[in-house]
């Protein structure tokens, strides 16, 4: 039986990756795929494969815009988080902390993606589903029920200005759902708030098939939200959290 120690150790969202609950098939792959393992045993951000292939998710996002946006985008924000912690590592080491300063910045933002769209890989499925459970309980606790939270996280992600995702997340201090509208990766964030369902409106992430339609691409993907994962999520956010 894993204790609270070793389940910490091993769950990252919170601050790397994070071990869904092995109740669905689809979560069993997220688990022993490992897309929720950031960092690797040395400390280095890693990429880990998709859950599904690249077509799973037509037509409601095109193949090649996964393609790109998983390879690029996301394996680019990986990338640079890399560079980031290797350039802060050494300045701080020759005490250059203007230097490490800046790139302490740009881990911010690198990382931030690495985290955001590794959860927004497993949002996502090719069917319709709803919350259940304990998730909905929350839900209409706290927006007054489902549909009210699907308008609400609709026009948080609609509406924000440039690049950026609309984010449903867990905040533990006051033990509630709460809404963020996320502006690039990292700004507008709120202190101790666990992501639970992430919609990315960067234009990258639609601009192929819906080209400057966003409204459309935020409707469609709330259309094949997995809910069940963020049932997961849900769950696991709260144990972390006791």
């Amino acid at each position: 039986m894993m204790n609270r120690k070793e389940f910490i150790k091993n769950s990252a969202i919170i601050g790397g990756a994070s071990i869904l609950p092995i109740n669905s098939v689809f979560s069993q792959n997220v688990t022993e795929n490992g897309i929720d393992k950031l960092v690797d045993n040395d400390g280095n951000f890693i990429q880990k494969s998709l859950p599904y292939n690249e077509s799973f998710l037509e037509p409601h996002m095109d193949e090649e815009t996964l393609h790109l946006h998983f390879k690029f985008h996301h394996g680019g924000a990986v990338k640079g988080a890399n560079k980031d912690l290797q350039n802060i590592k050494k300045h701080l080491k020759s005490g250059d902390f203007d230097q490490a300063d800046l790139w302490t910045r740009k881990l911010s933002y690198h990382f931030s993606s690495h985290v955001l769209h590794s959860i927004f890989w497993t949002n996502l499925t090719n069917k319709k589903t709803e919350p259940k459970a304990e998730l909905l309980k929350q839900v209409e606790k706290d927006f007054g029920s489902f549909d009210r939270l699907k308008a609400y996280i609709a026009k948080v992600s609609k509406s924000v200005e440039g690049s950026g995702w609309g984010i449903l997340g867990y905040q533990p201090f006051s033990d509630s759902l709460t809404m963020l509208q996320c502006e690039n990766h990292q700004k507008l964030t709120q202190w101790g708030v666990i992501p639970l369902l992430v919609i990315d409106v960067w234009e990258h992430a639609y601009y192929l098939k819906y080209k400057n339609k966003r409204a459309d691409f935020v409707d469609t993907l709330l259309e094949i939200i997995n809910w069940d994962n963020v049932a997961d999520r849900f769950v696991t956010a709260k144990q972390l959290t006791k």
